[in-house]
């Protein structure tokens, strides 16, 4: 495992997809960070680098996606997985070592963002507000979700060994999920009631007022449980919570995100040992 690990990150030096990954992620920070910036400037709304800190949950994914299917089917088209086993190497550690990787980019990336985040953010905006413990939760359960993805897009990149057939099912996965997510963030912060409210009618000039009646878009009982249940254990569902420094289940996202890991390299690891490399 440590042989396969030192060549693997060996090739992750040199690879391309990696580092356009890397400088598109710290982009990405920077342009949160400015254009914040420019708002605050130029419209009067405040602005503090908090806001910016964890938002790349939302775009890890993609380029995960990205890079795991690039970096794993060019192992797969150059022939190197199938060198791997010619020397000895288990398939087991072959795929346990492709998941370290892509664990280990998941960080990366992230830390490419915060990095652009804190390094431009702070002169710009001030210091962060959250307290050190705020930080570190947000920043724990955005890694935990991070892995997930990792997890999910080794197994699919590890049984695919076309990459460019992983790549297209990676990425619309990610593209889907994010959707539904959305869809299911934007349900559950439907209120429980439509407050009352006054306006003055144009006909007679009179104020109307408006009493307050029950939202019948609001989830309750069995269905709100579930909607519940698919925001906090798809890691697309996670990232909105995290961005916004709200996570509601916390303890519980961790708890699903860790499952989401063991179940998808258990299984991973199981159907690759049983796959016939061509």
């Amino acid at each position: 495992m440590s042989r396969l690990l030192r060549a693997s990150f060996a090739r992750l030096k040199k690879d391309k997809t990696f580092w356009i990954c890397m400088a598109v992620m710290f982009g990405i920070g920077a342009l949160f960070v400015i254009s914040n910036y420019v708002t605050m400037k130029f419209r009067g709304y405040g602005a503090i680098v908090d806001d910016a800190l964890f938002s790349y949950g939302t775009y890890i994914g993609m380029f995960l996606a990205a890079f795991s299917s690039l970096y794993i089917g060019k192992e797969y088209s150059d022939g190197t997985i199938r060198n791997k086993l010619v020397v000895g190497h288990s398939r087991s550690s072959i795929y346990l070592s492709n998941l370290i990787v892509n664990m280990v980019v998941s960080l990366l990336l992230a830390t490419a963002y915060i990095a652009a985040v804190l390094g431009i953010g702070i002169p710009l905006l001030g210091g962060l507000h959250s307290t050190l413990e705020s930080v570190l939760r947000v920043l724990f359960g955005s890694v935990m979700m991070a892995f997930a993805l990792a997890s999910i897009f080794t197994l699919l990149s590890m049984l695919n060994q076309n990459k460019a057939a992983a790549a297209v099912i990676e990425l619309a996965g990610f593209f889907i999920f994010v959707f539904f997510s959305i869809y299911i963030h934007a349900r559950l912060l439907e209120p429980k009631v439509y407050e009352s409210y006054s306006y003055v009618d144009e006909n007679n000039g009179k104020v109307v007022t408006e009493e307050a009646e029950p939202n019948p878009n609001y989830l309750t009982g069995t269905k709100r449980a579930v909607f519940e249940f698919a925001e906090d254990f798809l890691p697309t569902g996670q990232s909105l919570q995290l961005s916004q420094w709200a996570p509601t289940h916390y303890e519980r996202m961790l708890a699903y995100s860790a499952v989401l890991c063991v179940i998808t390299t258990a299984g991973g690891v199981y159907f690759f040992r049983k796959k016939d490399l061509k």
